[in-house]
């Protein structure tokens, strides 16, 4: 049965998922919010195309593996006579001639390491949303995929006769794929892949030696990190909520979107905990695209999301041809949320960009022109702090004024104030520092609620939802504040189920949530650290690893009764949770000095 777990190699231009059989099953071109030429994920239980396959006959087990501190997958195969061959996927990702080579391009390389196996090679790609799939012509050492109006050329040390045929053949020597530009390879294709490789694992493992870690759970943060920069298109800097679209939040519920875009509030998560390992490549790509998006607002409405390049229209659509996972679709394309009003979208474009106000590290540290930019966008947040919006979830038939959004409007003036200070502008400082109190005070008015001893989600209700946790790490409260602690207790009672957290437990536009929003769980680990509940924050989180995937990612949701996974994959929110608790946890580094 198809599953979430799955293993994403990727190079920041394209990405793919294999399953623990080794197979493609998901993975868009020319990047990850095209078309899905691996599109088995959501083909159903049984997709006729959609997949890459690289089969050994008899099969009796399959183990899985990154290379150490990179994201090339090592897969290795066995029959029942000990024949076994290694797979090993990977996009390359390197330097070349100065620039970052990092082609709409797939490798393979199959190694014999026992016996005598005997494989069979199925590439069966699909075009405009599994409707089609395409035409192929083949040469003497490759075959060439035209998908819709876009073509493919896979060039390979294989006989191409039994990869078009799909036969099997035995495995003498090393095989070598590289899927990628309709064009002739230039070279030995062998020595080619084999240096791409080298370079590739090079690159990643360089990249991982920067990283300022905690001394514990190493390897759940590392992956985490290398994963959620996957998720950054690196040619313009936005980072994508995750790599799918349309993995259901629960069995059956409809409940499917395309998370392939930049959510200004998600990427706000991501480059926080990136910032805390000190990969500020992440963060200073995606300020370059926050920027351009700042620029293209001019002073007026910003939206929750946008495309990789910066496209504000990301109309929603059905792609029918597609059945969805495991047969639930709809298959969605698009997402209508591009239209809503989220206000909290101003704080985070504040709370990213100050950091380069101060970090003296950063090749372009932030300057007077970039802050009176940002006014602008605290102007917008300053207007709109307790104006109603369609909230951080989302909702997609009625509006609050929400206690989160409102208090990011807080953020964006108090961090103003911070930035001003930086620059050393007493007056600016002055004039966001009284906008900020005042929105205090108007929040601690309006969604305080004495009776309950609890802060309300909403202005005009008296909400709960795990949002208000969030009001610890904006620095809104501080953890001994009696309000939080009431606030903190109330959520907890209110929405955890055992180990899980819900978002919110009343009816949504699609009724009752049936499953846990996983960084909702770590946002309580971390409020229970803070609230001197360490040791059980510790067993929280410990429990929450145990539900991670074979390469120890998580999706977007999980239910709390089965702890089955649901929800797109790999989810950067519950990637950044891992991350956050991982060096909130930890013993120091000078406990082993």
């Amino acid at each position: 049965m198809t599953s979430l777990d799955l293993w994403p190699i990727g190079n920041c231009q394209v990405s793919a998922l294999v399953d623990r059989t080794g197979r493609f099953v998901w993975g868009c071109a020319p990047r990850v919010d095209g078309d899905p030429l691996f599109s088995a994920l959501l083909g159903g239980d049984e997709p006729a195309a959609g997949y890459w396959s690289i089969e050994l006959e008899g099969v009796v087990s399959t183990e899985q593996r990154y290379e150490r501190n990179t994201p090339v997958l090592v897969t290795r195969h066995t029959d029942a006579a000990s024949n076994a061959i290694e797979v090993v996927d990977f996009c390359p990702r390197h330097e070349r001639m100065g620039r970052s080579y990092r082609p709409v391009a797939f490798a393979r390389i199959v190694r014999p390491v026992a016996g005598s196996p005997r494989i069979r090679v199925s590439l069966r790609p699909t075009s405009d949303w599994g409707k089609s799939n395409g035409e192929r012509t083949t040469g003497s050492n490759h075959v060439r995929f035209r998908l819709g109006d876009d073509h493919l050329r896979l060039s390979t040390t294989a006989p191409i006769g039994m990869v078009t045929e799909e036969r099997a053949f035995r495995v003498e020597r090393p095989l070598h794929f590289f899927l990628g530009p309709d064009e002739s390879f230039v070279g030995d294709l062998s020595a080619s892949v084999d240096d791409m490789l080298t370079k590739t694992v090079h690159h990643w493992q360089e990249w991982v030696r920067g990283l300022a870690i905690p001394l514990e759970w190493q390897d759940v943060v590392i992956r985490s990190a290398i994963t959620l920069k996957l998720c950054q298109h690196e040619e313009t800097g936005a980072i994508v909520a995750a790599l799918t679209t349309s993995i259901p939040e629960h069995a059956g519920s409809q409940r499917n979107w395309d998370y392939r875009y930049c959510w200004v509030r998600d990427a706000y998560y991501t480059v926080q905990a990136l910032n805390r390992l000190g990969a500020l490549d992440v963060l200073e790509g995606y300020l370059e695209y926050l920027r351009n998006i700042v620029d293209g607002a001019a002073g007026g409405h910003i939206q929750p999301l946008y495309g990789v390049l910066g496209e504000a229209v990301l109309e929603e659509r059905v792609a029918p041809a597609l059945p969805g996972y495991r047969g639930m679709g709809p298959v969605r394309v698009g997402n209508q949320a591009y239209e809503q009003i989220q206000h909290d979208a101003y704080g985070q474009i504040v709370l990213c960009s100050v950091h380069a106000f101060f970090d003296r590290r950063m090749f372009r540290v932030a300057g007077v022109e970039d802050f009176e930019s940002l006014e602008r966008v605290g102007e917008r947040a300053w207007e709109h702090h307790d104006a109603p919006d369609a909230g951080l979830w989302e909702l997609r038939t009625r509006q609050s004024v929400h206690t989160y959004s409102s208090a990011m409007c807080w953020a964006a003036c108090d961090r103003l104030a911070n930035a001003a200070t930086a620059l050393g502008l007493t007056e600016r400082h002055d004039f966001w520092q009284d906008r900020a109190d005042r929105i205090r005070a108007r929040i601690e008015e309006a969604a305080w609620r004495a009776d309950t001893n609890r802060m309300s989600a909403t202005f005009a209700g008296d909400d709960l939802d795990a949002s208000l946790i969030q009001l610890l790490d904006l620095r809104f409260f501080t953890p001994d504040d009696p309000r939080f602690q009431g606030t903190l207790t109330a959520v907890e009672e209110g929405l955890r189920r055992g180990s899980f957290m819900l978002r919110y437990a009343t009816e949504d536009d699609f009724g009752l949530p049936e499953t846990a929003f996983n960084v909702c769980t770590f946002w309580l680990i971390e409020a229970l650290h803070f609230t001197g509940r360490s040791a059980d924050a510790r067993a929280l989180f410990e429990e929450m690893l145990g539900r991670c995937t074979a390469a120890g990612l998580l999706s977007e949701d999980i239910d709390p009764v089965t702890g089955e996974l649901w929800g797109n994959y790999p989810q950067t929110y519950s990637l950044v949770g891992m991350i956050n608790c991982a060096a909130l946890l930890s013993k120091p580094w000078s406990s082993i000095r």
